[in-house]
């Protein structure tokens, strides 16, 4: 995700998916929730540091959320802002948050509903865990669907939850190159 910029996370993964991005910024965390939402951004156990740097906002009506995640993204200090929105933001309201991403040199992610991006968001991404046969399952399928200065892809990665990083997960029986004859 490009700095200095706001993104958009949908889908069902979108908590992990932010989750990963924190552990990318360095920083104080803010994430900014509407007042009634009852579930806290909160897997088991939260990746290493970012329980350390995690601040929730509480806002009681959808411009109190605005307001909040614009006045967290102009300020320096913020590694990183993010906000669960849950109205379709205007155009207008995207820009704002553009230009306060930039004022301030912060990342934000907005986790919105299906459909409900704004077009001013730098990407879009459809996050959703995968099943699989594993009992500790980790991996999830991230697509960008979105994207103003790159191309749109999808990876399917396996995150463990404690690093910056995560592993490539091809499908079963598909190979990047064709098998090498042993000499």
């Amino acid at each position: 995700m490009a700095a200095r910029r706001v993104h958009e996370a949908e889908g069902a993964g979108r908590r992990a998916f932010a989750l990963f991005q924190a552990t990318r910024h360095p920083g104080p965390l803010i994430w900014v929730l509407p007042a009634h939402v009852v579930s806290l951004p909160m897997l088991r156990g939260l990746p290493d540091g970012v329980g350390e740097r995690l601040h929730i906002v509480y806002a009681a009506l959808d411009c109190d959320l605005l307001w909040s995640v614009e006045e967290a993204l102009r300020s320096p200090a913020a590694g990183m802002v993010i906000a669960e929105v849950e109205q379709p933001l205007s155009l207008k309201a995207g820009r704002r948050l553009q230009l306060a991403a930039e004022a301030g040199q912060t990342t934000g992610l907005l986790l919105i509903q299906h459909d409900q991006g704004s077009n001013a968001a730098e990407t879009r991404w459809n996050c959703i865990p995968v099943a699989s046969d594993s009992a500790d399952s980790t991996e999830h399928a991230w697509s960008t669907i979105k994207n103003k200065k790159g191309t749109l892809a999808s990876w399917v990665v396996n995150w463990n939850g404690t690093s910056d990083s995560f592993d490539l997960v091809t499908t079963v029986g598909v190979r990047d190159g064709a098998p090498q004859a042993a000499r």
